[in-house]
């Protein structure tokens, strides 16, 4: 399932990026707007709706409820919708409204201008916060013990990371594809199809998965994990859910943990976006270097997954959780030191060969390989192990709010953030410097509420375990 799950994520990923960034009258100065004011708020609909719909549904269709109108809307972009783009995007209303408004609206004309590939983008990043965080490892910590997933939880890490040099490679090829296409034909309409044909069937296999699950394996776990008394309560609303979850110091240092990760890697994505266009402003070019990006991406991490199972059993929890906001802050501050000396090392670096522009996509390339190979071998088993202590409620309320909620407003933060000084500075070259130490001290917060989260969840583990004993 996982492996299904991250090999979708991939491609998708890669394919939200060369759409909106590559798109007419657009650029990476669009993204910032576009995780604010479209995907924050579909982010907290959708947590509306599911925190609904699981005082009414049982997890399993709560399960199909989520991920089937994923698997739809993905084929029938390509099938459908990319073809009638055309007719869809008001491009001449979008030009004139530059026209009158100036550069600096740029980025939220783009967002009216390319609204349907916007809306891939936001379903692309919902796909990761809501079938990955929520639906995989929701699934995975309903029948695993924290002894368990210590163990395991690596290891689906390192299985489903296999995903990425795969779905990489994916899309490096159809890339090529494009590049080879003669004129008149529509490169980018076939390639759709071919990438979002593999998401539907990657889609119905994952179901397939946890349906089998479901009726073999679940069962027998069930029956083998101690029986828990269940006290009747009347299923709490979507505002008194929240109140809930502001209530737990607990779930408040969890949500600190992702909101802080989602502001650090934007204010450096973003930025490293903007370079990359400038490096490869063809779409099959800026593709294929992300397909390349995405298996270095898979490689790296399966390397980390290996490692990661060393580090959580010779140091435990507590440093394993402080392992990724440092090499976030180290990789960060290289990559905003060569951004702002680029004039003064550009002697030095034409001696390697490098201008640059180069030189900084390549820096901030490996800056987000190894950020995102600690999210996914450390980070996020560290998160998903601290929910299992907690009670069920807690539990699938609490990951709901956080994961869908927590992520995206975290990505938001560093868009506002961005926003900001776009508008302030008249772009995004120009805010560099600031971004540089906002994130030192976003990334100073995210280790004291990992600090903080280590002997909560040490505390709430020993008495999970009391409880089984008694």
């Amino acid at each position: 399932m996982f492996f299904c799950i991250l090999f979708n994520y991939t491609i998708l990923r890669d394919t939200k990026d060369v759409l909106v960034v590559t798109a007419p009258g657009s650029g990476a100065e669009i993204i910032p707007f576009l995780k604010t004011w479209v995907n924050l708020p579909m982010a907290i609909g959708f947590t509306i709706l599911y925190t609904k719909l699981a005082n009414v549904l049982n997890n399993e269709q709560l399960f199909y409820c989520c991920i089937i109108p994923f698997i739809l809307f993905f084929g029938s972009f390509a099938f459908l919708i990319y073809p009638l783009r055309d007719v869809l995007h008001p491009t001449a209303w979008a030009e004139n409204a530059l026209e009158t408004m100036g550069p600096r609206f740029a980025g939220p004309i783009a967002i009216v201008r390319n609204w349907t590939y916007c809306l891939f983008y936001v379903m692309a990043e919902l796909w990761g916060s809501v079938v990955v965080s929520v639906l995989f490892w929701g699934f995975a910590n309903q029948i695993t013990t924290v002894d368990e997933a210590k163990q395991f939880y690596p290891l689906f890490g390192l299985g489903a990371n296999v995903a990425l040099i795969f779905s990489g490679r994916a899309v490096k090829i159809f890339s090529q594809i494009r590049a080879g296409l003669p004129a008149g034909v529509d490169g980018w309409g076939l390639s759709l199809k071919g990438l979002m044909g593999m998401v539907v069937i990657g889609g119905f296999l994952i179901t397939s998965v946890f349906y089998y699950l479901n009726r073999t394996v679940v069962p027998r776990v069930r029956d083998a994990q101690p029986k828990k008394i269940k006290k009747k309560k009347e299923p709490m609303s979507v505002a008194e859910s929240f109140k809930f979850l502001a209530a737990s110091p607990y779930i408040r240092d969890l949500a600190m943990l992702v909101v802080a990760y989602g502001i650090s890697i934007n204010l450096v994505e973003v930025t490293w976006k903007s370079k990359l266009k400038a490096q490869f402003p063809n779409p099959n070019d800026y593709s294929a270097f992300m397909g390349d990006f995405s298996t270095a991406t898979g490689a790296v991490t399966f390397t980390m997954m290996i490692v990661s199972r060393w580090i959580f059993k010779r140091f435990g929890w507590g440093m394993a959780a402080l392992i990724t906001p440092s090499v976030l802050l180290i990789t960060g501050v290289l990559f905003f030191s060569l951004v702002l000396f680029s004039d003064t090392l550009t002697p030095a670096l034409a001696g390697l060969g490098f201008t640059p522009l180069f030189a900084a996509v390549l820096v901030g390339a490996a800056q987000n390989i190894f950020s995102k190979a600690s999210k996914y071998s450390l980070f996020d088993p560290c998160k998903e192990m601290a929910y299992i202590p907690l009670d069920d409620e807690t539990k699938t309320k609490g990951k709901a709010a956080i994961d869908v909620i927590c992520n995206p407003l975290g990505k938001s933060g560093g868009a506002l953030i961005q926003q900001f000084m776009i508008i302030g500075f008249g772009s995004l070259a120009a805010s560099t410097p600031y971004l540089g130490m906002i994130l030192l001290v976003v990334v100073v917060g995210w280790l004291l509420a990992a600090k903080d989260l280590d002997w909560r969840f040490s505390a709430a583990q020993a008495e999970m375990e009391g409880a089984k004993e008694i």
